[in-house]
Parts: structure tokens; C-alpha cells; sequence
């Protein structure tokens, strides 16, 4: 019962959020919008307010906003053509598509900058946890349970600002400052070059001193303000992996086998939603982001598909031929339909072949350039 909850709720205002954004705009903008439903027919309920029947349906995977002239074949009386969606500019009508992904970043980012705004911005302590023998680190003097105070005359603060001083340095020779029983200690170690996996299974070469963390953490107090740069920092990092995860992807660098469906996103909101509320959040706000990347894919049937034909239109000065955009939207819905299958086909492999499904890239902490664990591997 939890992951059904879970799992209608996150859906639920991931598709408002997008269809909120294309309603928004096309009112903005004049255009009349005849429907706004959360979800795909049967019409479970619904209610007709001005000029918008307001629906929720039975099938919960999308939603959609039907506006007035949406068909370039529609009928549309000269004294209406203001009100519809496809006698408006094709600039007019790039907003409209755009603002469906657009508000789905948005959500992730208000998600992240609540999240910071009341429960702070967690670090791990520098605090040293285990010193590996015949490391940099161990040979220096370096022991558990020292602070890491400096690298190279720079403060350090968090976990993160060791492997930031580490990483930065580029193997060269390091001048530490650590703190042991109220002594302060200098010690000068020379990081090891060594070959890690990133997070794509990718050999990378990592500067290392053989150092993990302690694991404990505090937490930073962020302000609304100081929240807004933090909140839009994290969407951007989020987005970013995800669009290099995309590329791998297409590049063959990343099993399609990684792909999953609604199946598995059920399982994610099951297992995140009795973890607590706060990782449950976490991940509406990684699928928002996901959801985003996935709509602006220059796919027909997908919103990038028609962004793609609006800018060739806003280009060549007038629209593609009528033929030309039902064939790509034919081809669209096959390629649509053949990767659901597959999707599907994966979320059905892990449930009978018991394999786990994962947990959400945890971000947070890790960029394409990351190892695995708390070590120094400039994670």
C-alpha cells in the first residue's frame, strides 16, 4: 500500500507540474485551453470552470493539456483564430511546449531549495576515519581520528574541501595541516596517480592519499537567500549528470539494461517513501529532473520533437509540411511505443530474475569525475 501511495503521489505532481506549465502559457499567451488532465482516459471525475474541463483519469502515466487549434488540420473560425494554439507564432508556440520541461526543473529546484531552506545543507566532518597502509597518507603520519584543518595554507572545513585541496593539486607534493589531541601537526605527502572507476564504470586517473572519513556529519544552517544559489546549484548538477548519463547512453558507454519504467519507478518510491519523507522528496525531485531531459529529446510525439519543428519553422519562415510532421509523428509514437516495451521488458527482467533495483544516483555527493566510498578519491 505504501509504494502504490507513493507512487501515484510522486507521479501525480511530477505530471501536474509539467502539464502546469503548458497550461500556464498558453493562457498567457491567449490561447484557449478546452481540457487540463491528470492522467490518460477513461475520465474518472471532472469539472468544467470557465472554459477548462478540469479532469483526473484513470490511467496515471502522463497527462496532457488539450488546447483550442491544436491541430493544424482544425477547423478554426477567422473571428477564433486569436484564441488558437496553432494560429499563434511559432515563437509563441515554442513557449508553450518549452514551459512543460521548464516547470519540471523548476519543481526540482524548489524542492531542493526547501529542502536546504529547513533542514540545512549536511557535510561530512574532516575528520579522519581509516588511514590505508602503504598510502601517501599513512607513510606522512597521518592516523585516524586527526582533523584535516589545511591543505596548502586553505581552510578546511568539510570532507569535501579535502578533496577538493587533493584534487586540485594534481599529484604534486601537498603540505597538510592536521589537528591531533589540540596539537596542530604539518605533514608533506605527494598524492598517488591512480586508476578509479567513475560512476559510468569509466577508468579515470584520481589523485589519492589513502584517507577515508569518519562519517559523521553536521549540518550547515542555509538562509531562504543563501538557499536560492545552493537549490539552483543542485538542480544544475543533477541535470548535468543527467544529460552526460543520456549521451553515454547513446554512445553505448552505458548498458540500456540501467533503463527502467514505471515498475521500477514504483519500486524506487516504495523503498524511498518507507526510508522517510525527506529521501522520497529527494527523488520526485531527480525524476522531475529526469521527466525534463526525457521531454526535450528531439523525438516527435515528445515536446522536443515539436520545439525541433518550431525552430526549423522560426528558420525557413514558415511551417514543415503538413505530411512531413504526421510521418515523424507516426515514426515518433513507433520509437515511443518500442521504448516502453523495453523499459517494461527491463522492470520485468529485475522482478524475475530478482536482481535489485538500485537506488537514485545520489548526487548529492557524487559528479562524473567520482569514485565509490568516502576515500580521497576526489569524490
Amino acid at each position: 500500500m505504501i509504494t502504490i501511495l507513493a507512487t501515484v503521489a510522486l507521479l501525480g505532481v511530477l505530471i501536474f507540474a509539467h502539464e502546469l506549465g503548458h497550461f500556464l502559457l498558453a493562457k498567457a499567451l491567449g490561447v484557449r485551453v478546452e481540457r487540463f488532465s491528470l492522467g490518460f482516459p477513461p475520465k474518472m471525475v471532472g469539472k468544467k470552470i470557465g472554459e477548462t474541463e478540469y479532469l483526473l483519469s484513470w490511467v496515471p502515466l502522463g497527462g496532457y493539456v488539450k488546447m483550442f487549434g491544436e491541430s493544424p488540420d482544425e477547423p478554426v473560425p477567422v473571428e477564433e483564430q486569436h484564441r488558437s494554439f496553432s494560429h499563434k507564432p511559432a515563437w509563441a508556440r515554442f513557449l508553450i511546449v518549452f514551459a512543460g520541461p521548464a516547470f519540471n526543473f523548476l519543481l526540482a529546484f524548489l524542492v531542493f531549495w526547501f529542502m536546504f531552506t529547513v533542514g540545512g545543507l549536511p557535510h561530512l566532518t574532516s575528520y579522519v576515519g581509516d588511514v590505508k597502509p602503504d598510502m601517501p597518507a599513512a607513510a606522512a603520519g597521518i592516523e585516524a581520528g586527526d582533523r584535516i584543518a589545511e591543505i596548502e595554507g586553505r581552510p578546511i572545513t568539510y570532507w569535501d574541501d579535502v578533496l577538493t585541496g587533493i584534487r586540485e593539486n594534481r599529484g604534486g607534493e601537498i603540505e597538510v595541516l592536521v589537528e591531533r589531541g589540540g596539537k596542530f601537526l604539518t605533514l608533506r605527502l605527494t598524492p598517488q596517480v591512480v586508476t578509479n572507476k567513475n560512476i559510468f564504470g569509466e577508468d579515470i586517473q584520481v589523485p589519492m592519499i589513502g584517507i577515508e572519513a569518519r562519517g559523521d556529519s553536521i549540518v550547515e544552517e542555509v538562509n531562504p537567500f543563501k538557499a536560492v544559489y545552493y537549490g539552483a546549484l543542485r538542480t544544475w548538477d543533477l541535470t548535468r549528470l543527467t544529460v552526460v548519463s543520456v549521451a553515454k547512453l547513446i554512445q553505448g558507454k552505458v548498458s540500456p539494461k540501467t533503463l527502467g519504467g514505471p515498475i521500477f519507478i514504483a519500486q524506487l518510491a516504495g523503498e524511498q517513501a518507507r526510508a522517510g519523507l525527506a529521501n522520497l522528496i529527494f527523488l520526485g525531485a531527480l525524476l522531475s529532473i529526469n521527466l525534463g531531459i526525457l521531454n526535450l529529446l528531439p523525438i516527435p510525439v515528445l515536446d522536443g520533437g515539436h520545439l525541433f519543428f518550431f525552430i526549423i519553422e522560426m528558420v525557413i519562415r514558415k511551417p514543415l509540411g503538413l505530411k512531413i510532421r504526421e510521418r515523424a509523428q507516426q515514426a515518433g509514437l513507433v520509437l515511443l511505443v518500442m521504448f516502453m516495451a523495453f523499459v517494461f521488458f527491463n522492470d520485468l527482467t529485475r522482478i524475475f530474475t530478482g536482481a535489485d533495483p538500485g537506488q537514485p544516483q545520489p548526487a548529492v555527493e557524487q559528479n562524473e569525475n567520482s569514485g565509490s566510498g568516502n576515500s580521497d578519491t576526489g569524490r
